[in-house]
């Protein structure tokens, strides 16, 4: 299969977000609003599992023993302020490209494959930070801004190929945990997968790659021979 383009999920994928990113934000997020509560490392990845940062703050309040109603218009109010903390942190320039995306895109480029991105992300934080590390190196941008539906519903994916105007059968996804990786086959994307600390034991089965990070071997190989 010779490839008419690649999408790219964007947290944990493309860049690493979400323990000195996302968790960062929602603390001060936190702290600002005078709440007790707080997320270490583990606390953390164990909620990642949860889709969306707000119903991931609704789930954690509840679990700490607000009512559900309660929960849910705290974490909606706390989640704007989250947002705008999470790109404070990425116009400071906190958030960096994971090892070997850079390289990927240029050998992508340089076979003249276009790239997009399909990601449940918020644009408000999103576009700064792809074209802080990225430049203009992406066709179609989809956020959770243009598309709320989270993954692993296929949404995000198949309005990307919608506006690309793209067939699935030669378009590949990358994605780094299994709701992305589920979001992706459901839209009929073959999907790489690079998980990260937070997804490595995750069920990434439903991709035809698997390997720590978009510079192993075995993900190299796979898209050299797929270049035209």
């Amino acid at each position: 299969m010779a490839l008419d383009a690649v999408v790219f999920d964007v947290d944990g994928t493309l860049v690493d977000s979400e323990r000195d990113g996302h968790r960062v934000a929602f603390n001060v997020a936190f702290e600002e609003a005078g709440l007790p509560d707080r997320w270490d490392v583990p606390t953390y990845g164990r909620l990642l599992r949860i889709a969306g940062g707000a119903q991931r703050m609704t789930a954690w309040f509840v679990e700490q023993g607000r009512g559900p109603d309660e929960a849910a218009d705290l974490a909606s109010r706390l989640h704007r302020r989250k947002t705008a903390i999470m790109r404070e942190i990425v116009e400071a320039g906190r958030i960096q490209a994971r090892p070997g995306v850079h390289e990927l895109l240029d050998r992508l480029d340089a076979g003249g494959v276009p790239t997009h991105v399909a990601t449940t992300g918020t644009r408000t934080w999103v576009e700064p930070l792809l074209h802080g590390l990225f430049g203009e190196r992406f066709g179609t941008i989809v956020t959770g801004t243009e598309v709320p539906e989270l993954k692993p519903s296929p949404a995000a994916y198949l309005e990307v190929l919608r506006r690309a105007g793209l067939a699935p059968s030669a378009v590949v996804a990358v994605e780094d945990s299994e709701n992305g990786v589920r979001a992706a086959v459901a839209a009929g994307l073959p999907c790489v997968a690079a998980y990260n600390g937070y997804t490595r034991e995750q069920d990434l089965s439903g991709a035809e790659v698997i390997a720590p990070s978009l510079d192993a071997p075995e993900i190299v190989t796979w898209f050299d021979g797929r270049l035209r």
